[in-house]
């Protein structure tokens, strides 16, 4: 369900509420917001297939658009795109070399359109001109919230040996289902491939043969079928594999090798991780070939053209990266002299002479490199944030957070610099601390530049963000620990860590708040609902108030995962999930919400619609409870357009500071600048009155 640069002034930080800092002794610089949120300077740096040209995200006119230049003259990059609203944010090179591929949503619906760039002609083309979904009757279809439903496209195959075509999944037909289309990225001609009438998923080989397909079963779990046949509408399906739900969200098919004879799987039934496998799709016989005992094998280096995997990576508390092919190794060696950081390859032209690899680091920007793997060189191409560099940023430290009942819960510590020596992880005095809970919740927080938390450390907190039971990425017993845990179990891990903190004297109890989007939003809820005790304050972005009314709202092509829903958190369509999910709901308890909340909502979310904040910002209303709720009208399920972040951000810090005492930059024109709309409450954040 759930998963961003300003002229510094000499105006002095926004010191608000009684309890607030005073500046360091250091006079540590207040960075401005923009500086963590704004447009990267270059982001998703990719080259072309031939590789004659690299490509990335850059700001056109204040939009991200995709750019392209010649691969030896990277400075001379010119906008290929020319989006004006949200910015472009997914887009992948065609193997023609000539084409771009990117997909792009209304206002934050997430009902993906897909398009074609011909970079010859400067040509744009809807690949999917469907603006809504007929009926029987001939009309459009409309959802439970009486809207007109818009189809949502993605993308199921692309193949270097089909460079003028991809595969696309669309639900025109049934919003429920994506029907498989082989498309022409030229002409935009279609031809289905596929009928869905049950399948949440297929397998597509790099032959555009509809190879696979998953089904998913009444017990939460799943099932693999092999399909034969030429007709779209009469594939027939024989069993392959079957997934318990245990195992769900640990094992899936993960493509062909090149004979297509062999499927690579991530796999951990009759184990906890989930190992690397290659399963011989006529015997069924399985062979491990990578794992880890702590962690979840995450990501695959394939080979571009001759599909083996190369390398593979797990992260615990950090990435590693094992090799399989130790062709590579001599690249790996000196790649890992390059810079710091942990490095990661972004893109490979299809000869696979030249790579694009990049370096993350905790306390500064991403470094992209064009590797040369035949000179055995490397050309420094440009970082993310180029007014990152040489700014005084703090460290990311992982710890293992041991839960009341023994889990061992990898958690991320940020500490202001102007607090700590060095890289200590003890503060000089407890500090206000914000809990950053991630969304998913099937989802994990990692090391890395995170700007929440170097936004937060420079405001004077420190930020303690977990991976509670039910996260990703750390096996399935971690996973299942979760079921039937919302606002339970996976409440109390958030406690455990808050009191973790507060005991090694880097927290203040008095002043901690809880902060998230998505499920993050709701575990904000919670905090505030069922342990109103622990926080000083919340903020809740994009987060349910209500499970029952949440997962009557899904969107309609998430409904064919519906039993998943149903045995990892609540059945509602029984009298007896209902009773539970009441229970867990923080709207249940509204009167019990004693502690300053701060609510964002995107008026399009589709995952938690808007109406779960409206409900639960009327009933405190009615209670007389206060709450401010800032709404986006041009938004989703998070933020996507600087200006709205900044905005929604420059609230944040005025609210923060007003009830932990951090600084704050002032408000100033952030709100004037973007879509939002003050819906309750302007009167509870300082400053905030006098802008909007």
């Amino acid at each position: 369900m759930m998963k961003s640069t300003l002229v510094v002034t000499s105006t002095a930080a926004l010191a608000v509420g009684a309890g607030a800092f005073a500046r360091p002794a250091d006079d540590t610089p207040l960075i401005p917001r923009e500086t963590f949120f704004g447009n990267p300077d270059r982001a998703n740096v990719k080259i072309s297939p031939d590789g004659a040209q690299i490509s990335f995200l850059t700001a056109k006119d204040g939009v991200l658009n995709i750019w392209v230049a010649p691969a030896s003259d990277v400075a001379n990059a010119k906008a290929v795109t020319s989006d004006t609203k949200r910015g472009i944010r997914q887009y992948f090179w065609a193997f023609t070399s000539q084409h771009i591929l990117y997909t792009q949503d209304l206002g934050g619906d997430e009902n993906w359109k897909v398009y074609s760039v011909d970079l010859k002609t400067g040509a744009i083309k809807d690949l999917t001109p469907f603006d809504t979904i007929p009926g029987a009757d001939g009309q459009p279809v409309k959802g439970p919230d009486g809207k007109v439903l818009r189809p949502a496209a993605q993308i199921e195959g692309v193949s270097e040996k089909y460079p003028d075509e991809i595969v696309i999944g669309l639900n025109t037909r049934n919003p429920q289902f994506h029907d498989l289309y082989r498309v022409n990225i030229n002409s935009g001609a279609m031809k289905l491939i596929a009928k869905n009438e049950k399948y949440a998923g297929y397998v597509v080989d790099d032959d555009y043969s509809v190879r696979m397909a998953m089904a998913m079963n009444a017990d939460g779990g799943s099932e693999i079928v092999t399909l034969s046949g030429t007709s779209a509408d009469q594939l027939v399906a024989s069993p392959f594999e079957k997934i318990g739900m245990e195992d769900s969200l640990s094992t899936a098919p993960s493509g062909f090798d090149k004979s297509g004879k062999n499927l690579f799987m991530l796999d951990s039934r009759g184990r906890d991780t989930a190992a690397l496998t290659i399963v011989d799709v006529e015997t069924g016989k399985s062979k491990v070939i990578a794992e880890d005992p702590r962690a979840d094998i995450s990501a695959l280096m394939v080979h571009p053209t001759e599909k083996r995997v190369q390398a593979v990576a797990a992260t615990y508390e950090r990435t590693e990266w094992k090799l399989l092919d130790l062709s590579i190794k001599p690249d790996f060696d000196y790649l890992k002299t390059v810079a710091d950081g942990e490095m990661s390859v972004n893109s490979r032209t299809l000869d696979d002479h030249a790579w694009v690899v990049s370096y993350v680091m905790d306390n500064g920007p991403v470094r992209y490199y064009l590797y040369d793997r035949k000179a055995h060189s490397t050309k420094f191409l440009f970082t993310n944030r180029k007014a990152l560099d040489g700014l005084k940023l703090a460290h990311m430290h992982p710890v293992v957070i041991k839960a009341r009942d023994g889990l061992n819960l990898v958690s991320y510590l940020t500490l202001p610099t102007q607090y700590t020596k060095g890289d200590s992880m003890t503060p000089n005095k407890p500090l206000p601390m914000v809990l950053f809970v991630h969304g998913g919740p099937w989802a994990r927080d990692s090391w890395g530049f995170n700007g929440y938390h170097q936004w937060l450390a420079n405001r004077g907190y420190a930020v303690l963000s977990v991976n509670y039971r039910g996260s990703t990425g750390f096996g399935k017993n971690f996973v299942n620990a979760g079921n039937m845990e919302w606002a339970g179990k996976m409440h109390d891990d958030l406690i455990d860590a808050v009191n973790w903190a507060v005991g090694e004297k880097i927290a203040d109890q008095s002043k901690v708040a809880i902060m998230g989007g998505s499920y993050g939003g709701y575990a904000t809820l919670v905090g505030l609902t069922f342990t109103p005790d622990t926080f000083a304050c919340g903020v809740d972005i994009v987060g349910p108030s209500s499970i029952i009314t949440l997962l009557k709202t899904i969107p309609p092509y998430w409904q064919p995962l519906v039993e998943q829903f149903a045995k990892r958190v609540g059945d509602h369509r029984t009298e007896d999930g209902r009773k539970l999910l009441d229970s867990r709901s923080p709207l249940t308890f509204v009167d019990k919400i004693s502690k300053p909340l701060l609510i964002g909502q995107g008026a399009n979310d589709p995952r938690v619609k808007q109406s779960e904040a409206d409900q639960i910002v009327a009933a405190m209303e009615k209670k007389h409870i206060p709450v401010t709720y800032v709404l986006f009208p041009d938004e989703g399920h998070g933020f996507a357009r600087p200006e709205n972040n900044m905005a929604f951000n420059s609230v944040t810090e005025a609210f923060l500071a007003a009830h932990l005492g951090g600084r704050a930059e002032p408000i100033g024109e952030a709100m004037s600048k973007s879509t939002a709309q003050v819906k309750s409450g302007a009167d509870h954040v300082p400053g905030l009155n006098a802008v909007k």
